[in-house]
């Protein structure tokens, strides 16, 4: 079996675990993995423009607010920004800060018709630590997965 197939089948395994309605869950570096093995696969970087700016982005992430900045309203246009940039028949990986946005996003691309929808669990700067800060409980930038300052 290749590392392409068996990361698939632990995200898929994942997913029906904590009963997602979409293809899966990956960790972020499962995402990472996916990237280079997968040809045609799209990382969707779910969070605002302030966080890609201020945070840190994801090398040749498809960049698309969930929340518009400022104001966290809903973007109105997410689903036809999606369609527009990102084929719905390419493996789809959305990330966010910590894994929620992210949920929505993998949960509103499949019943829009996309056919491999996964979250990426912890996001970009995973959880808060018991000191209420974030980068050092799990997501992409602990993980030392490729980012770029904003």
């Amino acid at each position: 079996m290749g590392k392409l197939t068996e990361i698939l089948g632990l995200a898929r395994q994942r997913g029906e675990a904590l009963g997602l309605p979409y293809a899966g869950a990956l960790t972020p570096s499962e995402a990472a993995q996916l990237l280079q093995l997968a040809p045609g696969a799209k990382l969707v970087d779910v969070r605002t423009r302030a966080e890609w700016d201020w945070v840190g982005r994801v090398p040749d992430a498809v960049e698309i607010e969930w929340n518009q900045y400022p104001g966290g309203v809903h973007n109105p246009n997410f689903l036809s920004e999606l369609k527009r940039r990102v084929d719905p028949e390419a493996l789809v990986m959305f990330l966010c800060r910590s894994g929620a946005r992210s949920d929505g996003a993998a949960r509103l691309a499949t019943e829009a018709g996309y056919s491999a929808c996964f979250n990426i669990l912890e996001g970009f700067e995973g959880d808060k630590d018991a000191n209420g800060h974030r980068n050092t409980i799990g997501g992409w930038r602990k993980a030392g997965l490729p980012w770029i300052q904003g």
